[in-house]
């Protein structure tokens, strides 16, 4: 018997599967989707079965697998056929499309070592015991096996660890031991269904009636309309059909919430996020294969799920720029959710208050079927918001802190509401300058200042992690240095001192290093153990509040001044998620929005909670601008440790790009990059805009060989780009 196996090599040349010979006392164990251990090029190396060879060609000497891992299938039919689709939509290896779907204790390395967790466990031998047990902590160990489901070793230990040795060694009671999962379950209270109000029923009704179909539905809902409630029905008529649902959230600080809102009513849920241990993740993964499971929520990787017999996928959130992948390969979980839904024939659910152009110009077209909620739950307006002009606040001396939001903050601390305040930049300065010959402090790995933060008093760069103690003076001139630009830490100061005995919780990635910190945060904030929650992005979305009634927002020109077409958008939507913070439950929502460009028509769409003025108006400038929807993107990025390289590679591709595509696609570039070296990298970007071309795919994968043989320059392809 013979096999194709797949290696897990990072170099593109040896992208193929190989020849091996099953020994004859390992073909009964032999299946298509197991890791074996192999011999390779004096290695000992480790792969996948894809397939089996019946007339393999003996070329050459074939070795023989040495050892089966697996017990169980790890790549079923399904990830294989989707692993092939990765490869040919991203333009990346087979092995890397394979590799980008699995736990780390499930991908075919040798160095990769993960072990089950297993806890001790006691049972009786013997029926009759009384005439044997000597001592009365020997007695007590025994009622506790006999009136302990599950009695632990351990916990029997506590009673007397040297009575459990003697029961253990005359035979009275053993141990055996049991697998245990290791990922902690979230304490969570009994939730009833709730009634839908009328809205919601129309919604719940139209996506019963299609979950036999495999429709595309956008789900537009204001914030507090209730979509979450949906979510849980839904899920509910499905499970009652003996299927599973898939949910993808964008954010790993949104998924406590959502398993918390999901176990109130379902038991059977597995979990999956980038914040899990390696273990926990592998733990997870199996019991989504062994089918104990009937639900996976989880962040952008749990698309992958082995959910068998899936019934529907709700992807919440849709318009999060963390659903695409950044690095290879370059896949978004939205794509691979549409692939899904097709493959199994089932509808999928893309929900969001302010959805992406592309998918509202989709559901224009009627390739989405468009649900709407148009009201809140509670019946409530959305919060009223206020534009102030900093320029203005600035004159009176109010740098940080508008008039109006501290009117705002010391109105709902007397009435014994929250406050979130949103600042896009974490951090104490953004940048240290020597006023007095121009020294800043930058990273000598990347093109960027470094950012200061003042408990660790330390200057770090957000890209390559390059990190630096301040310095008192200049090291140029040894003048006082000056702070420009300020960041949460910096806030965070200023709040404690402008308004006594306040409690401010400060939110954001340094915050938040430790396992379980965000959601402790939250629930923190939730018992009102804080008056202000005060953070970076992380904050503006998918959390229910009930006391929060205003939201600050303290720099709202941050993302709109990006030298991106996406910024405007990505403007709207932050600031709208953000604002929908507000007035959830029973208090009136108040928005104070600070900003140095109150005319501009995107925050004033914000201030109307007007999304549908905001499309019309993008829409006109991406249609004048040949940008998405309008026009598709490629991306490509040429980088090396040479600046020469890089930029002679650049212009030869530029040129090979424009002798080979079709006239009417368009090619930008090369220029070098928004950020031009990253970790020593320099790097340019060329961009493709086109509408249709066939030539385009043949001759990026062309491209993308000539690559392969250069040792000194990397070529990375990235369709349908988030940031160019």
């Amino acid at each position: 018997m013979f096999v194709e196996v797949l290696l897990e090599l990072k170099n593109k040349k040896t992208d193929q599967t190989f020849t091996y010979e099953v020994p004859k006392e390992l073909e009964k164990e032999v299946t298509i989707g197991k890791r074996v251990e192999i011999p390779f090029n004096k290695r000992t190396l480790e792969g996948f079965i894809l397939a089996f060879n019946p007339n393999p060609q003996k070329e050459y000497t074939i070795q023989k697998i040495t050892k089966i891992i697996d017990e169980e299938v790890v790549l079923n039919e399904e990830l294989i056929t989707l692993a092939k689709y990765i490869k040919d939509s991203c333009l990346t290896s087979l092995s890397s499309a394979i590799s980008v779907m699995l736990p780390t204790a499930l991908k075919a390395s040798i160095k990769t070592s993960v072990n089950k967790k297993y806890q001790t466990l006691l049972k009786i031998e013997k029926k009759e015991v009384g005439h044997l047990i000597k001592t009365k902590s020997q007695q007590e160990i025994i009622e506790y096996i006999k009136s302990t489901p599950k009695p632990l070793k351990k916990e029997a230990n506590l009673l007397s660890a040297s009575s459990v040795k003697t029961l253990l060694k005359k035979g009275i009671i053993s141990e055996y031991e049991e697998e245990i999962y290791r990922l902690d379950e979230l304490s969570v209270l009994n939730d009833s269904k709730k009634k839908l109000n009328e809205e919601q029923q129309i919604v719940f009704d139209t996506l019963k009636e299609n979950l036999n179909t495999n429709k595309k539905f956008l789900l537009h809902g204001v914030t507090g309309s209730g979509k979450t409630e949906i979510y849980m029905q839904i899920i509910e008529e499905v499970l009652k059909r003996k299927q599973t649902g898939l949910i993808l959230v964008p954010e790993i600080s949104l998924t406590p919430q959502f398993i918390r809102n999901f176990k109130a009513r379902f038991d059977h849920i597995a979990v999956l996020h980038s914040g899990l241990s390696d273990g926990e993740k592998y733990d997870e993964w199996r019991k989504i294969i062994r089918n104990e499971v009937k639900i996976v929520i989880g962040a952008r990787s749990a698309i992958f799920a082995p959910l068998k017999n899936l019934g529907l996928i709700i992807v919440d959130e849709e318009h999060s720029d963390s659903y695409k992948q950044e690095n290879n390969p370059r896949y978004n979980a939205i794509d691979i959710a549409e692939w899904k839904s097709d493959y199994h024939n089932i509808p999928l659910v893309l929900g969001s208050a302010t959805p992406t152009l592309e998918k509202m110009a989709r559901a224009s077209k009627n390739r989405y079927h468009l649900l709407k909620l148009n009201h809140r739950v509670n019946k409530g307006p959305l919060p009223t918001c206020e534009i102030v002009d900093m320029a203005r606040e600035i004159k009176k001396g109010n740098h940080y802190f508008s008039e109006a939001l501290k009117t705002e903050i010391e109105a709902a601390i007397s009435r014994n509401e929250q406050i979130i305040l949103l600042l896009n930049r974490r951090g104490f300065s953004t940048t240290i300058t020597c006023g007095n010959c121009g020294f800043t402090y930058k990273c000598p790995h990347c093109d960027i200042t470094l950012t200061y933060h003042k408990t660790s008093n330390a200057l770090r760069c957000h890209y390559c992690g390059y990190k630096i103690l301040k310095k008192e003076r200049c090291p140029n001139c040894k003048e006082t240095l000056d702070f420009y630009g300020v960041g949460t830490e910096k806030v965070e100061e200023l709040l404690n001192k402008e308004f006594e005995g306040i409690r401010v919780l400060r939110m954001d990635t340094d915050t938040t290093r430790r396992k379980n910190s965000y959601d402790e945060m939250i629930q923190a904030f939730k018992k009102h153990e804080y008056d202000i929650l005060l953070g970076t992005q992380m904050v503006s979305k998918g959390h229910d509040f009930p006391l929060v009634s205003v939201v600050g927002i303290l720099n709202a020109d941050t993302t709109l001044n990006l030298p991106d077409f996406r910024s405007g958008e990505r403007t709207f939507d932050l600031l709208y998620q953000a604002s929908g913070r507000a007035g959830r439950k029973d208090t009136l929502g108040t928005v104070v929005l600070q900003t140095f460009n109150k005319d501009n028509f995107i925050l004033k769409c914000v201030a109307e909670q007007d999304y549908d003025k905001f499309y019309n108006y993008e829409m006109s400038i991406r249609k004048k601008l040949k940008y998405p929807p309008y026009y598709f993107l490629v991306s490509l990025k040429i980088t090396s440790k040479s600046y020469e390289e890089a930029s002679k590679e650049s212009i030869n591709t530029a040129n090979f790009l424009r002798k080979n595509l079709s006239n009417s696609t368009i090619i930008l570039g090369p220029t070098t990059a928004n950020i031009f070296k990253v970790n020593n990298i320099y790097r340019f970007n060329i961009v493709i805009k086109y509408r249709f071309d066939e030539k385009l795919k043949p001759t990026l994968k062309e491209l993308d060989k000539l690559f392969i043989l250069n040792n000194k320059v990397n070529l990375e392809i990235d369709f349908n780009p988030l940031n160019i």
